[in-house]
């Protein structure tokens, strides 16, 4: 399945800056078994490691993303997705997007500085520079849900709710839109999690179906870490499912019956 790394990361969206306990630290680290119905086509993982970049605390953000078993014989994927973000300001220092999909391959390195707004693209594969300017607190595909989960108010969300953010991907910057669906609990591996349900708007073409492809949730506790991810794609629907984990800031919240 393309793309693995993207789908568990399109659970991105921003609110106003909010004085709140920050939801994840070093050492969090999550898998994902992503599948068609029973057949399993790879699997996922983020991981968070503590680090200095020039001179700067930050959180260094891996997430690594294969095919596996028949899936791989037919279509290999290999994605390399990081981040380098401020640990106080929440903001990206750093991009890094390394895939082979299939034999479509990207290697690029972003740098941000964040006082010029001028964003350095590095295209490793085409030994190619540009230089891009960025909206004020624009994310990348990574940073972006790390910035949700430590800002986000869920106390006062209403269904029907809808959040805008600044997005830097490759060289274009654009706004990514989420909805708010409701609250759910979900029967999972882990026994029935309490969850927030969301709607990320998407582009419709050469992966997913529609721009409302993507269903996604993320548990309702101070971890905020997603659980599920549903998408309707081209070929078919696809989950994502959390299988591990380890390193949680906070309890896990799970409703005992």
């Amino acid at each position: 399945m393309k793309q693995l790394v993207t789908l568990i990361l399109c659970i991105t969206f921003s609110t106003v800056l909010l004085a709140q306990e920050k939801a994840y630290e070093g050492g969090e680290w999550f898998k994902f078994r992503v599948h068609y119905g029973f057949v399993t086509a790879g699997y996922a993982t983020l991981e968070v490691d503590d680090t200095i970049l020039n001179g700067k605390p930050v959180h260094h953000i891996k997430g690594i993303g294969k095919t596996t078993g028949i899936s791989r014989v037919f279509f290999a994927v290999d994605d390399d997705y990081q981040s380098y973000v401020d640990k106080e300001k929440d903001i990206p220092y750093r991009f890094i997007r390394k895939i082979d999909e299939g034999g479509y391959t990207k290697d690029i390195q972003i740098d941000f500085d964040h006082s010029t707004r001028i964003a350095k693209v590095n295209n490793k594969k085409h030994d190619k520079i540009d230089v891009v300017s960025f909206p004020k607190n624009a994310q990348d595909m990574v940073s972006a849900f790390y910035y949700m989960r430590n800002n986000l108010d869920t106390s006062d969300l209403k269904e029907g709710d809808t959040f805008d953010l600044n997005m830097f991907f490759d060289k274009e910057n654009f706004k990514f839109r989420l909805k708010f669906l409701g609250r759910e609990t979900l029967k999972t591996n882990f026994g029935k999690v309490p969850c927030l349900k969301f709607r990320p708007y998407v582009e419709a073409g050469r992966v997913f179906k529609e721009k409302e492809s993507l269903t996604v949730w993320v548990t309702d506790d101070g971890n905020r870490m997603p659980i599920l991810i549903k998408a309707d794609l081209a070929v078919g629907s696809l989950k994502a499912s959390l299988t591990e984990f380890k390193g949680l800031k906070h309890s896990f919240r799970i409703i005992v019956d």
